[in-house]
Formats: structure tokens, sequence, C-alpha cells
């Protein structure tokens, strides 16, 4: 019986907005390079490159992803999408199909490749500009505080006024 009101206490507060779900929406590869195409959306694009076996990928999935701060300003600010590096279906971009190639155990997508500049790294999050032009790509585990710094230089355009190490505030 109090499992039953929790839940029921829990879908009223959900219903009427008092706690917020902030998810990311995820798109493929070609549903956001048709609407930056199109113009209906004059966002960057945001890639999640991942791949399924991927321990890291899953935990930024989880730990960086679903934080209500990030989800609320990934989903203000870019369009969003998730890359499998070894997915199988061809992907046709600028004219040209990027399929993929098997190698070893696995094989990785020519996509995937081509945005993470040839450094196979999982998880690894590329920037891309509302034009389709690559900002960066960013390899590596990131915490929700270490992401929002990162995606605020490329979402507020930081970036076109001061470099990584001045923004980040990095004398090395």
């Amino acid at each position: 019986m109090k499992k039953h009101v929790l839940n029921l206490f829990l879908v009223v507060l959900l219903a009427s907005g008092s706690v917020s779900a902030q998810q990311v929406e995820w798109m493929s590869w070609e549903e956001a390079v048709a609407l930056a195409e199109s113009g209906q959306q004059s966002k960057k694009i945001f890639v999640d490159v991942y791949t399924d076996w991927c321990g890291w990928c899953k935990r930024m999935d989880k730990d960086t992803f679903q934080n209500p701060e990030v989800a609320a300003y990934m989903r203000e600010n870019f369009l969003m999408v998730k890359l499998d590096a070894e997915q199988q279906a061809p992907i046709v971009y600028k004219g040209k199909t990027f399929s993929f190639v098997p190698q070893g155990r696995r094989g990785y997508h020519e996509l995937a490749a081509a945005l993470l500049q040839g450094r196979l790294s999982y998880p690894t999050v590329v920037f891309l500009d509302e034009n389709l032009n690559m900002l960066s790509p960013v390899p590596g585990y990131q915490q929700p505080e270490a992401f929002m710094k990162i995606a605020r230089y490329f979402g507020d355009n930081i970036y076109k006024d001061k470099d990584w190490q001045t923004y980040s505030g990095s004398s090395r």
C-alpha cells in the first residue's frame, strides 16, 4: 500500500511540474543534419561517439547526460546526436558515403573515424557549429561540472573570442 501511495505522489508531483525530469533529446546523425540544413534549427550539433561495450560511455550517459543542468543546457543549445562508432549502416553526408570498416574483432564506422580525426577513443564527444563545421572533438569521460565548462565554451560562442587555455584558466 505504501508503495502505491508513493508512486501516486510522484506522479502528482511530476504532473504538477514541481519536479521536472530533464532529459537529453537524442537524434540520429541524419535527423540532425536535416534540421541543420533546412534552417529549422539554428543550433550547433553535439555528437556523442560511443560503442555498446564502452563502460565509460555508459557511465557518462548516466552521470553526465542525465544531470538536470547538463540536459537542460544541451537541449537549449545543441542538436544532440548519438553515433555508434561501430554501427554497420552507411551514412551519406555531403555527397560521400561513410561505411562500416571491418577490422579485428569489431571494426569501426568511417564517419566516427572522420569526426574523431582518426583517434578512435571512447567516449569522445564532438562539437560542430551550425554549419556542420568541426569545432573540436573532446576525448574521455567528463563529469558534469567539467562537461558544462566545455559545453559552455562552444555553446556560448566563447571559443570565438578566447582560446581554451585562457578560458579554462590553465597556465599549462
